[in-house]
């Protein structure tokens, strides 16, 4: 089968034929139709993420059609429609026990990390890594499901924002517009910062009730101003630079909560008194649970969010959508279609 694999930083995926996994006990083999182009696929290019495995096949947003099951699966068959749940857990240790395999101590798998995605014709997965697919959701915006809105949904559930209270979604990609629609569903004030007025005007369609052009605006002003002064309650930080991590600090209310979710390769500083001062909390937010999976597909199936698909590209082309994203064009996400 056609797969794209990466092999080192700062070089290109390499499309290549690679064996067509057989899938085992307890296993189902799933047909690619769709796989969501992240950023997350950026920082192992750009060498900020390294997870020391190579080479391997990136891509964790996948959706697809169960082709074939192995001995002991009895609850999906071939046929059904699914998005895959990117984490193995081991299954016995603390986190995993509480249903939280997005901190594993010692995962068996992470597609699109440690082990093969879904920038291929077929994956491999746990039959209880799928959770099926109305037939109301087109596989283009199933893919999506797997990454932008359930890490969404589950850094909000770290925010814990209250009916009311003002909540900045800085950066508004794919996390970005699924954050700004949540947190709208829970009665938040969603303030959008963005450096593009094409992906503003987006966040404002999708529900935001300010929005903010960080390339036009000095943003730690224009949130102060929004919130009469007192600053808002929460700060989504979905870049992780030194200045969107300075300027989260300092347009934060009093026992307001940063939820960090963005990195880049820069460190970031603080002054431990601007946190003293503001009784402040500083929340770290990776992935998701199986649980928040299952939430984020009904949500979209109930037309509760929308997810935004910028374009459709085969697998050949999915060198083109990764530099598209790395320039700060694509508005959502970008779905490789592998077959």
């Amino acid at each position: 089968m056609k797969a794209a694999r990466f092999y080192e930083p700062h070089k290109p995926l390499v499309i290549e034929d690679v064996p067509k996994p057989k899938p085992g006990y307890g296993e189902v083999l799933v047909r690619v139709e769709a796989a969501g182009v992240c950023h997350t696929e950026l920082h192992f290019l750009d060498g900020v993420l390294d997870l020391g495995v190579r080479p391997i096949t990136l891509g964790h947003e996948i959706a697809g059609v169960v082709e074939e099951v192995g001995d002991g699966v009895s609850d999906v068959r071939p046929g059904d429609r699914v998005v895959v749940y990117y984490y193995v857990g081991c299954g016995r240790c603390r986190y995993c026990l509480v249903g939280e395999e997005n901190l594993c101590e010692n995962p068996k798998a992470e597609y699109g990390f440690i082990s093969d995605g879904g920038f291929a014709e077929y994956v491999k997965v746990p039959a209880r890594n799928v959770v099926k697919l109305p037939d109301n959701i087109p596989f283009e915006q199933a893919a999506p499901i797997g990454c932008s809105v359930t890490t969404a949904i589950h850094a909000t559930k770290k925010a814990s924002p209250k009916v009311g209270e003002y909540v900045v979604v800085y950066g508004v990609g794919g996390v970005g517009f699924a954050l700004i629609q949540y947190n709208k569903l829970v009665g938040a004030k969603v303030i959008a910062v963005g450096r593009r007025d094409e992906k503003l005007e987006k966040a404002r369609e999708l529900g935001a009730d300010y929005i903010v052009n960080a390339a036009r605006e000095d943003v730690v002003k224009k949130v102060l101003s929004i919130t009469g002064g007192r600053g808002a309650d929460v700060v989504y930080e979905l870049v992780g630079s030194k200045e969107t991590f300075s300027n989260s600090i300092k347009m934060l209310a009093k026992k307001g909560r940063i939820v960090v979710i963005g990195y880049t390769g820069e460190l970031v500083s603080v002054n431990p008194l601007d946190i003293v001062v503001k009784e402040a909390t500083i929340i770290g937010s990776v992935g998701n649970t199986l649980q928040e999976l299952i939430e984020a597909v009904n949500l979209v199936a109930e037309g509760k969010i929308k997810i935004v698909v910028d374009d459709v590209v085969s697998l050949d082309r999915i060198n083109e959508a990764l530099e598209r994203l790395r320039r700060g064009q694509v508005i959502g996400r970008v779905v490789v279609k592998p077959r």
